[in-house]
């Protein structure tokens, strides 16, 4: 997983949300984004049967601009305590060489 240190605002950025998003909800969109963009994958669950979040990101398959930010573009349909929401985002250059360095580094 991305090193949790980083502010999650610079592993994804965010284009739309129905709900506010804590860091840990963040980290985990981004972790399932990455595996979706590295395997050209479609859609991946998100959340564990004794988790207050479950849902899917999809991955839209097309690149997304904000500002001076361009990045492969998500979206997430979730279920959480506070109720269902959807999340747009995208993810950050940065994101992405961050997680491809930790997968280098890993003895797998």
């Amino acid at each position: 997983m991305a090193d949790e240190s980083v502010p999650y605002w610079r592993l994804i950025s965010i284009l739309f949300s129905s709900f506010p998003l804590t860091p840990g909800l963040a980290f985990r969109l981004h972790k399932s984004a990455y595996e979706l963009y590295r395997s050209d994958g479609g859609v991946a669950a998100i959340g564990r049967e004794d988790d207050a979040v479950s849902g899917e990101v999809r991955n839209l398959k097309r690149t997304a601009l904000l500002g001076t930010l361009s990045g492969p573009a998500f979206e997430a349909r979730l279920d959480t305590e506070r109720g269902e929401g959807i999340v747009r985002f995208l993810l950050t250059h940065q994101g992405i060489e961050l997680m491809a360095s930790q997968e280098t580094r890993s003895p797998n």
